[in-house]
């Protein structure tokens, strides 16, 4: 199973030539730049650096479009806001070699799921067209949600696959908090791509779904590694509180098991 485990996270710019050598070091080969507030990266130079260090220790790279996001809002400036972020991000993406740009699609207010569906399915028909006008090599990956109010089901996701041709993130602690289980045929029947882009980490949850990321325990990793299918292409990035240090629980487990 070709697997590669990675934090959400690259530290300081000024530092990243060393983070990502300790990143190699360590075994990783994957990070994730979470623009969780606004995108950070405005020069071109500075995406250059990134870039750079990126290849020279073989660490890939996805993004995180800021979390302000709704594509389903009943105010037309909020959505248009947010195809800005979201394009905002990708155009950062393409100037870092970042092939995925994953985002949270929005919540469903006042709106039927099926109206909730072809609003957000339409937008990301609209961000395409705009990525390939601008021609950035970057997909759209919209991310499986943790709370049942929020849009972004695993069924959701997978049907926006089809209809728009994106990509997708499968965040597998957000499923088990929206499911309170991870049925994983129904998964794979879900998404039978043979690249997976996935979040992971240990989450605190309730009936409404998710409260919190957690560490991620060993016993997490092991559950994890064991029920992943073995013929996919797959990418984990992880979102806990110390994510550097729960890669390093997960890569020893891969290590061991091999």
């Amino acid at each position: 199973m070709p697997i590669k485990i990675g934090p959400a996270g690259i530290g300081p710019l000024k530092e990243v030539e060393k983070t990502f050598e300790e990143y190699m070091n360590l075994g990783i080969k994957s990070a994730e730049i979470p623009f969780t507030y606004g995108v950070y990266i405005r020069k071109t130079e500075d995406a250059l650096k990134v870039k750079t260090a990126s290849e020279k220790f073989g660490i890939s790279l996805s993004v995180h479009a800021p979390y302000w996001i709704n594509l389903n809002s009943e105010e037309k400036e909020k959505v248009e806001a947010s195809k800005k972020r979201i394009l905002g991000s990708c155009k950062i993406a393409d100037w870092l070699t970042a092939e995925k740009v994953v985002f949270h699609c929005g919540f469903f207010g006042k709106k039927s799921k099926e109206e909730s569906y072809k609003n957000i399915r339409d937008k990301i028909i609209e961000m395409n067209m705009e990525i390939i006008k601008k021609k950035w090599k970057v997909k759209l990956a919209p991310e499986t949600m943790g709370k049942v109010n929020i849009f972004g089901s695993a069924e959701e996701i997978s049907k926006l696959i089809r209809d728009t041709n994106c990509s997708f993130c499968l965040d597998f602690a957000h499923i088990l908090a929206r499911d309170k289980k991870i049925e994983w045929k129904k998964i794979e029947k879900l998404f039978p791509q043979k690249n997976w882009h996935c979040h992971f980490s240990g989450i605190e949850y309730n009936e409404k779904g998710e409260k919190r990321h957690t560490r991620t325990k060993p016993k997490y990793w092991k559950y994890i590694l064991e029920n992943l299918p073995k013929d996919k292409k797959i990418t984990i990035i992880n979102e806990s509180p110390s994510p550097v240090r729960d890669c390093i629980e997960g890569l020893k487990i891969i290590n061991v098991s091999l």
